[in-house]
């Protein structure tokens, strides 16, 4: 494995204390603070830092607006990182950190990095047995009671871009990302090769009516990876009585990747997602191909008006995905060599060199 998943989110706000009001609530802790920057550390050690963007700009980025504008990938060694960065190199610039960060622009104007990661650790959770009729996994139990959300790790980001497909292959050819699936019009999911996330970023259609800047990139939302339903809610409930912005959709369930959300507008930029139970993939997964609304969602609280009247179910795999089959046709000499077995005195004379071959 080479990329093990989000390092760092670098976000460039223009209300930095509102950012931290927001952060506060929404379950993040502190770990650094000067006048001009915030930096948060999550349980996996994974990183969301807070800048102004008006006195410090991300050098190079073509991102629309406020939001992330520096997406970091963590690297498991030196050598992987110096091969990816290697591949970057090819056709761009590489700015390198003391510390080895290598920093780039990606396709699509968005500002990326690599940077090791020694101290990365998958948190450890532990969710409640569910009970439904006839399955019984939880007796004489109750379930455990939360009052907030505290975010476990960075999910995946999102971004508006205008070649969906171009930004996808760059990931896939100079970082080894793997794509898990597409939606039809929409854009492509992808993971990173060290990550089992069903993704860890989402390009997303520019050209889309309700792409936040028609034709650019900009930022989307971050996914904060929370431990289950409850826990989602519990943030939920809670960011409200704060006061913040409701979700557009409220709960729901993601059809691609199965994932669990709640999208709640953020000041530092697009929303900020509590998500859980998402599918876990390897390189086993076969990307499937969906119908933009059949993909869309399973379900949702807040139902938007161009999901009223329903939709297909149309899904296949992603051309040129499919597991190769081999060949489906016996071998000759195999089939001679039976035919000899259960019937010598049948085979043909001059075909005993074959069935002997």
């Amino acid at each position: 494995m080479t990329i093990l998943g989000i390092e760092s989110l670098v976000y460039c706000v223009d209300d930095l204390e509102r950012c931290v009001d927001f952060f506060e609530d929404y379950g993040l802790k502190i770990y650094d603070r000067t006048s001009d920057m915030v930096r948060y550390r999550l349980p996996d050690t994974s990183n969301v830092i807070l800048q102004r963007l008006s006195t410090h700009p991300i050098e190079g980025s073509e991102i629309v607006g406020i939001g992330v504008h520096e997406t970091v990938w963590g690297v498991d060694c030196q050598a992987d990182l110096d091969r990816l960065a290697a591949r970057v190199a090819a056709d761009r610039e590489v700015r390198r950190d003391p510390d080895g960060t290598a920093h780039f622009i990606a396709d699509g104007g968005i500002p990326m990095a690599l940077r090791l990661w020694p101290t990365f650790r998958m948190p450890q959770t532990s969710v409640d047995p569910v009970n439904s009729p006839g399955n019984i996994n939880r007796l004489n139990v109750h379930r455990k009671w939360i009052e907030r959300a505290y975010p476990k790790r960075l999910g995946h980001v999102v971004f508006f871009v205008a070649d969906t497909d171009g930004c996808a292959q760059f990931m896939r050819d100079r970082l080894d990302f793997r794509l898990t699936d597409t939606q039809r019009g929409f854009g492509s999911y992808l993971r990173a090769d060290g990550a089992s996330d069903h993704h860890n970023i989402f390009f997303y259609s520019s050209n889309l009516p309700f792409a936040s800047v028609q034709g650019k990139t900009s930022f989307c939302h971050t996914n904060f990876a929370v431990t289950d339903l409850d826990e989602i809610m519990a943030g939920t409930l809670y960011m409200q009585r704060r006061g913040w912005a409701k979700s557009e959709w409220g709960l729901g369930r993601h059809r691609i990747s199965s994932g669990l959300f709640n999208y709640i507008p953020c000041p530092a930029g697009g929303d900020a997602e509590y998500g859980a139970d998402v599918d876990a993939c390897d390189d086993n997964w076969v990307p499937r191909d969906f119908d933009a609304m059949f993909g869309f969602a399973q379900w949702m609280h807040d139902i938007p008006q161009f999901w009223y009247e329903g939709h297909d179910w149309s899904v296949g795999f992603a051309p040129g995905f499919v597991h190769d089959r081999g060949e489906t046709k016996p071998r000759p000499y195999l089939v001679a060599e039976k035919q000899l077995e259960s019937h010598p005195s049948e085979v043909p004379a001059g075909d005993e060199q074959v069935a002997a071959e």
